[in-house]
C-alpha cells in the first residue's frame, strides 16, 4: 500500500481532473493511503464544477473550497491532445486556429488560472503538481509535429517554473512541479503509435505519487518524468 510519508499524518488531497483515467488512479490510491485524511476530486461534473473550459468555475471551486483547505496535495491531471475537431498536427499545413486555441485552453491558459486561484489553498508545506508531457520539453523535441499539444505543454512548464519562484518566497517549503506521466492507457493514448507500451493508470498514478514524495522544495519548479529523470525545457 502506498502511503505518502512527505505528507502530515492526516493531510486533505484535492484532484482535479478526477474522472480521466489518471485521475481517477489517484483518487483510489490517496484513498487507500492511511495518512489521507479527504480525497476531494473535481472535473466537469463534479460539484462543485469545474471545467478548464469555463475560466469562471474555475475561481467559483476554489472559492467554494477555500475553507476546507488547505491541501497538502493537489494535483491537476487534465490534458487534452485529441476530441473531435482536434487532432495533433503532422506539418505547419494542418494547423488550424479553432484547435489551437482549444488545446492552449485546457493545456496552458485553465491551468494558469488553476494555479492563480488553487495555489493560495495550498498548505505552508504543500505540494502541487500539474501533469505535462515530455513531448513539450523544447530541448528534447526531435521529431516534430503536433504543434498544438507540445507548445501548450511548453507553455505549462513555464507557467509552473515562474509560479514556484513566486510561491517559494512566501511558502519556501511548498512544492509545484510539472510532472510526465509516461504512455498512460486511456482515451488520450489509444489512438496513437505507442499505446500498445503503454503503462496502467494506476501504475503510473502509483509511480507519480511514489516521485513526489521523494522530491523536496530544493527541486520545486523542475520538469520530471515519471521515473524521476529531470527533463530538460
Amino acid at each position: 500500500m502506498l502511503s505518502l510519508q512527505s505528507m502530515d499524518d492526516g493531510y486533505r488531497a484535492l484532484v482535479i481532473g478526477a474522472s480521466g483515467a489518471l485521475g481517477t488512479a489517484f483518487c483510489e490510491l490517496l484513498r487507500e493511503d492511511p495518512r489521507c485524511a479527504t480525497v476531494r476530486g473535481l472535473g466537469r461534473g463534479s460539484s462543485p464544477r469545474l471545467d478548464l473550459e469555463d475560466p469562471p468555475s474555475i475561481a467559483r471551486a476554489a472559492a467554494e473550497l477555500s475553507a476546507e483547505g488547505p491541501y497538502q496535495l493537489i494535483l491537476l491531471t487534465a490534458g487534452l491532445l485529441h476530441r473531435a475537431g482536434v487532432n495533433p498536427e503532422k506539418c505547419l499545413a494542418a494547423l488550424e486556429a479553432d484547435a489551437l486555441q482549444a488545446v492552449f485552453q485546457v493545456n496552458a491558459l485553465g491551468p494558469a488560472l488553476v494555479l492563480r486561484h488553487f495555489l493560495p489553498l495550498l498548505h505552508a508545506r504543500g505540494t502541487m503538481a500539474l501533469l505535462s508531457a515530455k513531448v513539450g520539453s523544447i530541448g528534447d523535441n526531435r521529431l516534430g509535429g503536433w504543434y498544438a499539444y507540445r507548445a501548450s505543454k511548453a507553455a505549462l512548464n513555464m507557467l509552473v517554473k515562474t509560479a514556484a519562484i513566486e510561491l517559494a518566497r512566501n511558502r519556501p517549503q511548498a512544492r509545484l512541479f510539472s510532472l510526465h506521466p509516461g504512455t498512460v492507457i486511456s482515451r488520450l493514448s489509444e489512438p496513437f503509435r505507442g499505446a500498445a507500451l503503454a503503462r496502467p493508470a494506476q501504475q503510473a498514478a502509483a509511480d507519480l505519487l511514489s516521485l513526489i514524495d521523494r522530491l523536496g522544495p530544493a527541486e520545486s519548479g523542475g520538469f520530471f518524468a515519471y521515473d524521476g529523470e529531470r527533463l530538460p525545457w
